[in-house]
């Protein structure tokens, strides 16, 4: 049996649960259980504190979670990352007051107030500074405004937080995270179940990167259609019932497909439609 640890609560929580179901697994809860158990797929979800799942993981005491990148770094768990799931993005970043004109390298002697002290020191070694680290569990923002740090280190993801708190970013992010899913070891993988849960979340997280595009287009501007929408190996060609034209199917990019709309509509392509994919396997 597989155990894989899920965030409790959250933005975090709501997406995986969301992929996995997706995904054919029952990991729905009902009310606040802690452990939903999937006897199709012999899997055991446990529910926890997304801080604590690298932890666990790392401890052997489940085989796999989905947790942050910058969480798992915190912790300082032996968790290998897996795969990367493009969802919960973040970059951890330094602020400071919106006055001030200082850089991350100017930051020796200074008081830094994080939830997330492990990832600043790390940080600070790096370029040679000292500095105080104060730990805090939440509401790093109005730490300088209550003077008790100089600076802080925080995740950012739109940063209006950080503007109403009247701060600005400073300097490159010390980190881009995002959700991942991560196993107790490089051979957690080689488990029964591991590599069948890795391709079908890669299934779906494809899916959202591509679409299928369809069109008729005349013989005669066939070789353009096909170098507009090459496929992943070539597109599929079949013949209709007029000779002089053929219906062409390729798999393209999500992000591409009004562009490559609008090109085939100006070399004369007819019936272009655009189907969303649920998943697929490359």
């Amino acid at each position: 049996m597989l155990r894989i640890a899920i965030p409790n609560k959250g933005a975090l929580s709501e997406t995986s649960v969301k992929l996995l179901k997706e995904a054919g697994y029952k990991v729905k809860r009902q009310s606040r259980e802690l452990i939903v158990y999937d006897k199709k797929n012999d899997i055991e979800f446990v529910f926890l504190r997304p801080r604590d799942i690298a932890v666990y993981v790392a401890n052997g005491v489940l085989d796999l979670g989905i947790t942050g990148r910058d969480l798992t770094f915190d912790s300082k768990a032996t968790a290998v990352e897996l795969i990367e799931l493009h969802f919960g993005g973040s970059s951890f970043m330094y602020a400071i007051p919106n006055e001030q004109d200082l850089l991350p390298d100017d930051f020796a002697n200074k008081r830094i107030a994080t939830s997330y002290p492990n990832i600043v020191e790390a940080d600070l070694k790096n370029r040679g500074i000292k500095a105080e680290i104060i730990k805090l569990d939440g509401a790093v923002e109005i730490s300088i405004k209550l003077g008790v740090a100089d600076v802080i280190a925080d995740v950012v993801e739109s940063g209006r937080t950080l503007t109403e708190a009247g701060l600005k970013v400073v300097g490159e992010p010390l980190m881009l995270s995002e959700a991942i899913l991560i196993g107790h070891n490089d051979k957690t993988i080689e488990k029964p179940g591991v590599q069948k849960l890795i391709a079908r979340l890669e299934g779906l997280l494809v899916a959202r990167e591509y679409a299928v595009i369809e069109y008729d287009i005349a013989r005669k501007d066939l070789d353009v259609a096909c170098k507009i929408t090459p496929g992943l190996e070539s597109p599929t060609i079949s013949p209709l019932a007029d000779e002089n034209w053929v219906a062409v199917k390729a798999l393209v990019k999500n992000s591409e497909t009004n562009i490559l709309m609008d090109k085939l509509k100006d070399i004369g392509a007819k019936g272009i439609m655009i189907s969303s994919i649920n998943t697929c396997r490359l």
